[in-house]
């Protein structure tokens, strides 16, 4: 018997990461982003996914968003679905809520969804934890634990659901105050929980605040200070790297991405385009600290360094930096690009600067 599947797409979560918006979420963002060249994010992975998951399509019974929340995607790879809600230019997240509420009178048994914490609460707020869902990363920020650590990840899940071999747990889901964030502040709620099928090492760990251990920052920024030579430094997110800028009397953007040269901040908040500007013609290196618990190297909160600029930097000049509290409560690191040829180049045994002239090694898969 086919099993009955829903999956949603948002068609613009994620537009706002490497034009530096940190999200994507009201009207006048989205504009902004359009204006600054963003382009959608969400189709192509879903077109992606629908093209691992065709081989099986025997098994199941999909039910889509309408139009560009899902329709057109399975349209491309030729999978039979049955389209819920209106198909329309313009989308918000109440049409994501009412497609979500008529795949529940319509018992499917798994909502697949692409996008951000935004969509997540939104299903939050209307599914609850009625039916099992599962979260292809597509946004900026991706904070709750309710996703896949990527499409492949994703692939994995959804096989091992039509399997019946998935376990399910509780999973909390984290909102992000936008308007907070674009201030360079970290503000997270709880929303809540929805069911989610997991297969060990494919789905996500919430975000967590993970203790200050200043001392620890310090010692990492005294070491990466002595060893820094002519060429630009491009600092992501986080209070580790912050502390390298702050102990030099530089500003530094908390959430954002910067850039350094000669021990001088020359770029703040910057986006893709910035960035490949900045290093176009000179040296550069790339200092990028692991989300706390969650792990991400790349493609969580900092998709401003962007596969075009990681390759642009090279992959031997990436230093991660991270505590040691960090490193341990982490078991390993990842990587989620957009580029699975650069992802897998990425993955493997990592050097990462823990201390002042200490480093560990730690695998990133």
């Amino acid at each position: 018997m086919k099993r009955k599947v829903g999956l949603i797409v948002n068609p613009i979560a994620g537009m706002g990461g490497r034009v530096g918006l940190k999200g994507t979420d009201g009207e006048e963002t989205l504009k902004k982003a359009l204006k600054l060249g963003a382009k959608p994010v969400t189709p192509s992975k879903a077109v992606k996914f629908l093209e691992k998951i065709k081989n099986r399509k025997e098994e199941f019974e999909l039910l889509t968003g309408a139009g560009n929340m899902g329709e057109e995607e399975a349209k491309k790879v030729n999978i039979e679905i049955k389209p819920l809600g209106l198909r329309k230019e313009k989308t918000t997240r109440e049409d994501t809520k009412k497609i979500a509420e008529q795949m529940l009178k319509e018992k499917v048994e798994l909502i697949i969804f692409f996008g951000g914490d935004g969509t997540a609460v939104d299903l939050c707020e209307t599914v609850d934890a009625k039916v099992p869902v599962i979260g292809v990363p597509s946004g900026v920020k991706m904070y709750s634990g309710v996703f896949a650590l990527n499409i492949d990840s994703a692939f994995k899940i959804f096989s091992e659901f039509l399997d019946g071999k998935t376990e399910f747990e509780e999973r909390e889901v984290v909102e992000v105050n936008e308007q907070a964030f674009r201030e360079d502040r970290l503000v997270l709620e709880i929303k809540g929980y929805l069911k989610v099928p997991v297969v060990k090492g494919r789905v996500q760990n919430s975000k967590t605040l993970l203790p200050s251990d200043e001392e620890n920052k310090i010692s990492i920024a005294k070491w990466v200070i002595d060893n820094m030579n002519d060429s630009v430094y491009i600092l992501g997110p986080g209070s580790t790297v912050s502390t390298i800028t702050k102990m030099l009397n530089q500003p530094k953007t908390f959430l954002g991405v910067d850039a350094m040269y000669k021990k001088r901040v020359i770029g703040l908040d910057l986006n893709e385009k910035e960035l490949l500007k900045i290093i176009n013609d000179k040296k550069a290196k790339i200092v990028v600290s692991p989300l706390g618990k969650q792990g991400f190297i790349f493609g969580r909160g900092n998709q401003q360094i962007s596969p075009e600029v990681i390759k642009k930097v090279g992959i031997k000049n990436i230093i991660l930096v991270a505590t040691k509290s960090k490193v341990i409560e982490t078991p390993f690191f990842h990587v989620d690009t957009g580029d699975p040829e650069l992802d897998r180049k990425l993955k493997g045994y990592k050097r990462v600067i823990v201390d002042y002239a200490e480093e560990y090694v730690k695998k990133v898969i």
